[in-house]
């Protein structure tokens, strides 16, 4: 009886051990690893006390069979999720380790971006300072940023519905983990959410590789990202800063896809703080933007980079003419004059053996360097820039009447980026090349024409020049050897 008794005591004592250590496993810190219910019974049929999204921070209190009980600090409520949609976070001296290898799967894994913000969450929870200041800080600071950014693209989709399903809870779980996103509307209604991207700062604060701080600034500069209804000194001081955020990548060490983006980025800006200047009647000049565009290598652009490029080539040949103070260009019949307007305007006049004979004003920037008159001396050409990233082609013409003024845009559309240029004269006195590009209303299109001058209605076009005979044997030598619409 007595062997039996202490048997049963040693049976006990290890019970209660067994107790207390299942007790000490608890409380523990856990993230939903995908959406779920929160039920307030451990079973399914049990009621719903709330749709928890995946990323979401719980502490587990304890479990019963297949389910954890948990409680929701944010929400101030306690339930019951099933095992296998919580994942347990690591504890210990491994703990960030492991952290940080979760956080690289969930990297790689579209539509984990929630799951993915509380894994990086939790590792600058563990991480000591000199690790958040490392390599291993970078890197999660880099996908905090990289998950953020995703989540904002997917909300700016035509068809999003940021207020409803996964995203809202992806939108909701990132607010949770402190990330910020704006919106902005563009004039065709469309809706651009954008992260605020306070991560990629702290990226450039810290031990990042070449690549991360590329990627970094990058992110911070979008193009697509930028206020529309921003005044023109507010566009510019933003743009100044972009430029000073852009200057903070060394591109040397980093592989050519990804120069290539940075130049691209740096190309735009430049041209935008060239028109900038202009426009307020500072010095101004397109050369860095040029210099940035030619340090392009378009046999390593890859496909994802094509309509960034085309951007670029764009906001660059747009300004390409700034710079040039011309005020006045004599060829021998008739004569072309710069002319301040009313309120800011600036005007050319056109004279024809002293006689003024058409006149246009315009708040844009007019390139008189630009203008080339035809052999037969009945029509002259003329860039002009009236926004960012937007110009024109001003044509003279010699009609039975006189001369008059007409605009040829990049595009009958609402202003975005475009160009349209002056490209050769067709001898007999007929007709004109003219090449265009443009992104606008949600289409892009590069155009090599054959127009009339009698009536400026387009006669024959490609997508290439060197489809069309007419570009083959009459192109301008100058527009051949510095408009980037060639490339």
């Amino acid at each position: 009886m007595r062997r039996v008794a202490v048997i049963v005591l040693a049976s006990v004592i290890a019970a209660a051990f067994v107790v207390q250590a299942q007790a000490a496993e608890f409380p523990r810190a856990g993230l939903v690893s995908q959406d779920a219910p929160l039920r307030g019974a451990p079973r399914d049929s049990a009621s719903l006390q709330a749709q928890l999204g995946r990323g979401e921070a719980l502490e587990i209190r304890g479990e019963r069979g297949d389910h954890w009980q948990v409680w929701d600090y944010r929400r101030e409520r306690g339930g019951w999720l099933r095992k296998s949609g919580v994942l347990l976070l690591p504890r210990g001296e491994g703990a960030g380790t492991e952290l940080l290898a979760q956080l690289r799967l969930a990297r790689q894994q579209w539509g984990t971006e929630g799951l993915g913000l509380g894994l990086a969450a939790a590792y600058i929870q563990v991480a000591t300072p000199a690790e958040l200041a490392g390599p291993a800080g970078a890197e999660v600071m880099d996908a905090m940023g990289s998950f953020a950014e995703r989540i904002a693209d997917r909300a700016s989709l035509p068809a999003a519905k940021p207020g409803e399903g996964q995203l809202a809870a992806q939108l909701e779980v990132a607010a949770r983990y402190g990330l910020r996103f704006e919106q902005f509307e563009s004039d065709d209604g469309r809706v651009q959410v954008c992260y605020d991207g306070e991560a990629f700062r702290r990226v450039l604060a810290v031990a990042a590789t070449p690549e991360q701080r590329a990627r970094a600034v990058l992110a911070l500069t979008r193009p697509d990202c930028l206020n529309p209804r921003a005044t023109p000194r507010e566009a510019e001081a933003r743009d100044q800063w972009r430029q000073q955020v852009l200057a903070q990548v060394d591109a040397a060490p980093l592989p050519v896809h990804w120069r290539n983006r940075l130049a691209m980025r740096r190309a735009s800006v430049a041209a935008s703080l060239a028109f900038a200047s202009a426009r307020r009647g500072a010095p101004a000049e397109a050369v860095p933007a040029l210099a940035d565009f030619t340090a392009i290598v378009p046999t390593e652009l890859t496909e994802d980079d094509q309509a960034a490029y085309a951007d670029a080539a764009m906001r660059v040949n747009a300004a390409r003419w700034l710079g040039t103070t011309v005020t006045t260009r004599d060829f021998g019949p008739v004569e072309l004059a710069l002319q301040p307007g009313a309120e800011g305007e600036r005007c050319v006049e056109l004279r024809e053996a002293g006689k003024l004979v058409a006149r246009r004003c315009s708040f844009g920037q007019i390139a008189l360097a630009s203008a080339s008159l035809n052999r037969e001396g009945r029509a002259l050409a003329l860039a002009a820039q009236p926004l960012d990233g937007w110009r024109e082609l001003w044509v003279f013409r010699k009609e039975r009447s006189g001369w008059q003024v007409d605009v040829l845009p990049p595009a009958p559309a609402q202003p975005g980026l475009g160009v349209a240029e002056f490209a050769g004269w067709v001898p007999g006195g007929a007709q004109m090349l003219l090449a265009r590009e443009f992104r606008a209303e949600g289409k892009y299109r590069r155009s090599f024409e054959v127009v009339s001058l009698a009536t400026l209605a387009t006669e024959r076009q490609a997508g290439e020049p060197a489809l069309m005979a007419a570009f083959q044997r009459w192109s301008d030598p100058a527009w051949r050897g510095a408009s980037p619409i060639r490339r």
